[in-house]
């Protein structure tokens, strides 16, 4: 069993940062694809950024390139995601997730352990 825990969300203004933070326990998977995706109230959840096994290789949606950045602490078994530049679109429930794969996907029907989600919030 994998159990993911997300924090660092919160409310920021537009154009601010946030850190957010994925600690994984259990077995077998600390190696494993990481990922975020985001839901916004009255949308489907999206994919936001995905890690592969080693930190080697990244792919983002494209309207968070080049302002988020996700990225891995293996030791530390935990999974981050860096948001600068915020934007009031940017505001959702985020949410980290793992699976069996260790390549990068975008597609959440590849991740099998999802954690609760943290809040992030802009104003305008």
């Amino acid at each position: 069993q994998v159990q993911l825990v997300e924090s660092g969300g919160g409310l920021v203004q537009t154009g601010g940062s946030l850190r957010l933070s994925c600690a994984a326990s259990g077995r077998g998977f600390n190696s494993n694809t990481k990922a975020w995706f985001r839901q916004a109230p009255g949308k489907e959840r999206e994919f936001v950024a995905t890690i592969n096994w080693d930190g080697g290789r990244t792919i983002y949606e494209d309207s968070v390139k080049g302002r988020f950045t996700i990225s891995r602490n293996n030791a530390k078994n935990t999974v981050y995601l860096q948001m600068n530049s915020l934007k009031p679109e940017d505001t959702a429930v985020y949410y980290c997730a793992t699976g069996e794969k260790t390549g990068v996907t975008s597609n959440d029907l590849d991740y099998l352990y999802w954690g609760q989600g943290t809040q992030v919030t802009v104003s305008s």
